[in-house]
Parts: C-alpha cells; sequence; structure tokens
C-alpha cells in the first residue's frame, strides 16, 4: 500500500481534521479519519493574534507556530494509534498548516501558515511535505483553494462536466471538464465566506463552536 496521512486545519478552526488514505494505482481509498478539537487556550491565542497589528504579533506569531506544530504532530501520532497501522508504511504527511493570512491579489503576494512541518517531522520521524500554498502563489496561482486536483481524481467524469461547491472556512468550487476534453483545464476559485460566518453564528445565537445539523 501507498499510505499517506493528511493535516487539515480550515479558516474556521474547528479543529484539526487528520486522514491516513492510501493512493495505490491512481486512487485515492480512506483507511482511518479523526478529528482534534483545538485546546480552548490554543484557539483563543490563535483568534487574538488575527486581531492585533505585525508589531505587537510578530513573537505571538512565532511562538504560535511552534505550538501549532506540535498540535499537528499530535492529531498525526493520535491518528496513527487508533488506527492500528505501523507508522513506517506510512510513506509521508502533508500538512498546509492553519491560515493567518492571505493576500494572493498584491503586488507581492503571500500567504502565511502556521504550524511548524519541522515540528511534525520531528515529533512523527516521518517525511513532511508543506508550504503548499505559497508553492502555488510562487507558481502564479492563488494559492486556494488546494482541492481542486483531489476534486479531479475522485469526481470528474469521462463526458460530462461538473462543479464541486465546497463550503469550507471560506466557500470554494471546481469546474471539471469532461475528461474526453483535453483542450479544457481544471479550475478553481474562493467564492467568499462559508462556514466562518455561519459557525460565528452559532457561537453567538447558539453558544456552540457549529451546528452539526
Amino acid at each position: 500500500m501507498s499510505l499517506y496521512l493528511g493535516l487539515l486545519s480550515g479558516t474556521s478552526m474547528d479543529g484539526i481534521d487528520a486522514c491516513i488514505v492510501n493512493l495505490d494505482d491512481g486512487e485515492a481509498k480512506l483507511i482511518a479519519c479523526h478529528t482534534t478539537p483545538y485546546p480552548d487556550e490554543l484557539l483563543s491565542e490563535l483568534r487574538a493574534l488575527m486581531q492585533v497589528d505585525a508589531a505587537q504579533g510578530m513573537t505571538r506569531c512565532a511562538r504560535l507556530d511552534t505550538w501549532l506544530g506540535e498540535a499537528f504532530a499530535d492529531a498525526a501520532k493520535q491518528l496513527i494509534e487508533q488506527s492500528g497501522i505501523d507508522r513506517s508504511d506510512i510513506l509521508a504527511i502533508g500538512s498546509h498548516g492553519q491560515t493567518l493570512h492571505h493576500a494572493p491579489h498584491i503586488d507581492h503576494p503571500y500567504s502565511l501558515q502556521l504550524g511548524d512541518p519541522h515540528r511534525i517531522a520531528e515529533r512523527t520521524r516521518l517525511t513532511v511535505v508543506a508550504d503548499f500554498r505559497r508553492r502555488d502563489i510562487a507558481a502564479g496561482g492563488q494559492g486556494a483553494p488546494l482541492v481542486p486536483p483531489a476534486h479531479a481524481a475522485l469526481f470528474s467524469h469521462p463526458v460530462e462536466g461538473r462543479v464541486i461547491a465546497n463550503i469550507g472556512g471560506i466557500a470554494n468550487i471546481t469546474i471539471l471538464p469532461p475528461r474526453s476534453d483535453a483542450s479544457s483545464a481544471v479550475r478553481g476559485f474562493d467564492t467568499g465566506p462559508g462556514n466562518t460566518l455561519m459557525d460565528a453564528w452559532a457561537q453567538r445565537h447558539l453558544g456552540q463552536p457549529y451546528d452539526r445539523d
């Protein structure tokens, strides 16, 4: 098996999602998954950091980068333990981190993620692939969404075009041309706030971090 472990924390910051998938033969098969809620103190620090200016936030940002890396590593280790999979069977961990600031349209575009991948690598003793968003921006993209290639692999059709809507913290869509149309490219882009606003409403009016139903 070709096992990979993915780590994800969206802009809604409702927890760290971890999954192990088998990518044999170009197909993705979910083996195990787990969500680890953020500790209250860490979540509070993350939200507070988004409200301060750069000078005040630099030290806090560096500290939280380390803290988040440790939290991501813990989530990965929990999933490995719960799944019963031997750690040595996992080829790599993919982690894009927690987006703090994202500005792909300015003169010098950037995307800033926290969650030190070196911490993840040291604590799990596995290869870690990270910082996808900055690579996409360097290649001329927007750094978001990251999911269109996965949508293409999982949901594209030989003869019909499809559109996939993903309501994450920030909502996005993927436009999938038929696989028979070699002249058209897969496209994806953000459309606006998604769970970020819905979760804020649920917290204010229901006293819950999100509305499960």
